[in-house]
């Protein structure tokens, strides 16, 4: 008698698959030109978890907050001619106040009139705004073992299975199933499924051995492990690199259509020729280099 498609799942099952289905967390396997490490990775829902506050130096709004200063210290400055103006006489303008005194108590009539309707139509603007708000859908985003906009690999399964059990601060403790991870782990557990191991170390080289040799897996995978480090780490160069309408992006697009074979696939390859290989290679080296800067290499 067949068994039934949740019995077959049950029976392949392993104690370390289950134990990774179980907290929702995974280990990752990264190479880089430095050497190879591992790591955790967990996706989890933007509503639940509170992002890494990354340390990277940035100067990019140095010359934006110097400019706008410069343009609020002129708005600040007093007229040229401001010690020239003709003193005011009092009495004249009194006057003219008492003349035009029905008037203005009109005018003010008119203008609370007037606040008031502003107001109502703030405050519908504002509930409306909470609702949207209320109602956007929440994103999974990506989360790694690390702290403070850095990743940490460990050389060896031993090393992360220590830190794991040493009770370390870092961004994956506020996971909810981060002490059932604690109590669990074994070092036979740290053993990446193939789909999370990324060889980074070999994107560059790849891409310029031309496009005939090009490794579509390679770059594919690459480029899915660098938005994650990039959104996790909040490295602004790399999220802009791999952003959508990006030369990278469409670069990755393109070798999809190609991998997936079928009709596309024949006009895949003919835009991927049109990919320079050494801008290619350029820019994943620039990519890389940035994740290797934001690794902070345990054990």
């Amino acid at each position: 008698m067949a068994r039934s498609d949740h019995a077959d799942e049950s029976a392949e099952q392993t104690p370390t698959a289950t134990l990774w289905s179980d907290v929702e967390i995974d280990p990752v396997e990264i190479a880089l030109p430095s050497g190879v490490g591992y790591t955790l990775r967990a996706y989890r829902l933007n509503t639940e978890v509170t992002a890494t506050e990354a340390d990277h130096e940035s100067n990019a709004g140095d010359d934006f907050d110097a400019a706008s200063a410069e343009v609020f210290a002129s708005r600040r400055r007093p007229a040229e001619d401001e010690d020239e103006l003709e003193p005011i006489d009092e009495d004249e303008l009194t006057k003219q106040a008492l003349a035009a005194g029905g008037k203005d108590r009109d005018d003010e009539d008119e203008r609370a009139e007037a606040d008031d309707d502003s107001e109502d139509e703030d405050e519908e603007e504002e509930d409306e705004t909470e609702e949207a708000e209320a109602e956007a859908e929440a994103e999974e985003v990506p989360l790694f073992l690390g702290r403070r906009g850095k990743v940490y690999l460990f050389k060896s399964p031993e090393g992360l299975v220590d830190f794991v059990r040493s009770g370390a601060e870092h961004d994956l403790t506020q996971l909810d199933t981060w002490s059932d991870l604690v109590e669990r782990i074994t070092v036979d557990d740290v053993e990446p499924a193939e789909e999370d191991r990324y060889e980074l170390d070999l994107v560059v080289e790849n891409l310029r051995g031309g496009h005939d040799v090009w490794d579509h897996a390679l770059i594919i995978k690459a480029g899915e492990a660098a938005r994650d480090l990039g959104f996790a780490l909040r490295i602004e160069p790399i999220v802009n690199a791999l952003a959508a309408g990006s030369p990278l992006d469409d670069l990755d697009e393109s070798m999809r259509a190609a991998a997936e074979g079928g009709p596309k696939a024949f006009f895949a390859r003919r835009r991927l020729r049109k990919h320079g290989e050494q801008q290619a290679a350029l820019g994943w080296r620039t990519i890389i280099g940035k994740i290797s800067a934001a690794v902070d290499w345990r054990d």
